[in-house]
């Protein structure tokens, strides 16, 4: 979306909008649900787990950090994953802001 259309929507509007967009793949989901049950999982771990390529994960997690739903930090040359909690009750709160105003 270029940058006058998301002016044309409230900040919550479009951080929802970024939220569902990543949510919106099945393997983003099956990745949020590997590194819930298993934090501090490293890309391999859940190359393992869910039958995709490599640099097909590390796409997908990108596009989980860049919204915020995971966080990774650095063990040695490895980079481990986690649900970042704290977006995820802010996701909560969007969520159910929206659908109560929807009412």
């Amino acid at each position: 979306m270029g940058y006058t259309k998301i002016l044309a929507h409230t900040i919550e509007q479009n951080e929802l909008s970024a939220i569902f967009k990543a949510l919106a793949h099945p393997a983003r989901v099956a990745i949020l649900q590997h590194i819930s049950e298993q934090p501090n999982c490293i890309c391999n771990d859940i190359v393992n787990d869910i039958d995709l390529a490599q640099a097909t994960i590390s796409q997908h997690l990108t596009e989980l950090k860049k919204v915020g739903l995971i966080s990774g930090h650095q063990e040695g040359k490895k980079m481990c994953y986690r649900i970042n909690v704290d977006k995820l009750y802010e996701v909560k709160h969007l969520i159910s802001t929206f659908f109560n105003k929807v009412q």
